[in-house]
């Protein structure tokens, strides 16, 4: 078995290294925890992750394509799982955790057939390796972190549950007013409405030509924002360590996706100088949900003690996630990005609204 498609079928549970015991404090999605007082509640968080793994045995891909992902599908595993924080915090909320045998909120199996392995799941395997067909990924293939960033955009359109905005940053820059703009679509609107006031004004400026669905004018929609990177050429450059760190102190963290060459992880912290992360290499069989729609999950959820690695392993090329729930939450991030002057690689630049969303000026965030 190469070590590409290695998984821990081979391996036991048991065989896990416990968590560190250690001073150091340990961060996982913006949560900080001391690993000599709080190790059930650092486990208690992990668990309730989504952990997304390779299956077996599913409805073949496109109908005639391949029942299983094991050995090329980790990367969209990976992006499930960053997706799957994202909806997780947007309907249960960071703080919700999950415990074997209980009985689930029905916002939780939402969740869950969201990524069901069959083809009509808004987020399944089916879905995104379709969808990454049109990214130049044949069925099959293997995927970086920013193809399957720019796969889940395409597919969070269609969740009309959750009603995401999914926005990747391209060229290491953050357009502030486009952000704003695709989070409150009633901007635009308004603003063509203002615009035709003075040849007629048609029952007030959101009726009529201009009127929008109830669910259009909500003050903000919920944005998942997903950074693509290079922090090197063939390993990490060491100048960015400590700034990568600061992504998983963040509140609105939804961590990192990325790993090693040919082998991809879902990093959600870390401790001294060690990522922590969920690994997707391990082949379970697919799932069914019940007659009830209920959903097996224990197999969704990483109940032993979670993967380590030196940051120095780690591939260059992430994409790091956030989740803004809020506009305020948006402007706490980029005050946040701001105040540790975040500079995840060379002239990485955000652009900075002044008064009016109209109007924005560069500002080079150095390190």
């Amino acid at each position: 078995m190469d070590a590409a498609t290695l998984t821990y079928d081979t391996l036991r549970f048991g065989e896990f290294e416990d968590f560190p015991e250690t001073s150091e404090p340990v961060w996982i999605l913006g949560k900080e925890y001391n690993a000599l007082t709080e190790k059930d509640e650092i486990l208690s968080d992990v668990t309730s992750r989504l952990w997304f793994t390779y299956r077996k045995n599913f409805p073949p891909i496109g109908g005639t394509g391949p029942t299983s992902d094991t050995g090329w599908g980790c990367m969209l595993r990976c992006g499930q799982m960053i997706l799957g924080e994202a909806l997780m915090c947007r309907h249960l909320g960071r703080d919700w955790r999950w415990a074997r045998g209980q009985k689930q909120r029905e916002e939780y199996i939402s969740i869950l057939n969201a990524f069901i392995d069959k083809k009509d799941s808004y987020y399944s395997i089916h879905q995104i390796a379709q969808m990454g067909v049109g990214e130049g990924k044949p069925i099959g293939q293997w995927y970086g972190p920013n193809t399957v960033a720019q796969v889940l955009k395409k597919l969070a359109v269609f969740d009309t549950w959750s009603r995401l905005v999914v926005h990747v940053a391209m060229d290491n820059t953050v357009v502030i007013e486009e952000i704003k703009r695709l989070c409150m679509p009633w901007l635009d609107v308004a603003g063509a409405c203002g615009e035709a006031e003075g040849v007629g004004e048609l029952n007030g400026c959101l009726e009529g030509a201009c009127a929008l669905a109830e669910e259009e004018t909500a003050l903000w929609k919920p944005l998942v924002l997903l950074i693509p990177l290079r922090l090197g050429l063939s390993d990490i450059n060491e100048a960015y360590i400590e700034t990568l760190k600061q992504c998983f102190m963040l509140p609105q963290s939804l961590g990192v996706i990325g790993g090693k060459p040919n082998s991809a992880h879902y990093f959600i912290g870390y401790v001294g100088e060690e990522l922590i992360y969920l690994d997707p290499h391990t082949t379970q069989p697919a799932v069914e949900p019940c007659e009830d729609s209920q959903v097996p999950d224990e197999t969704y959820h990483c109940q032993h003690p979670p993967c380590r690695m030196h940051i120095c392993e780690l591939d260059p090329s992430i994409a790091a996630g956030f989740f803004c729930r809020t506009e305020d939450e948006f402007d706490d991030w980029c005050m946040r990005i701001r105040r540790v002057r975040l500079c995840l690689c060379e002239h990485c630049s955000f652009v900075a609204p002044l008064t009016h969303l109209k109007q924005f000026n560069k500002a080079s965030l150095s390190c």
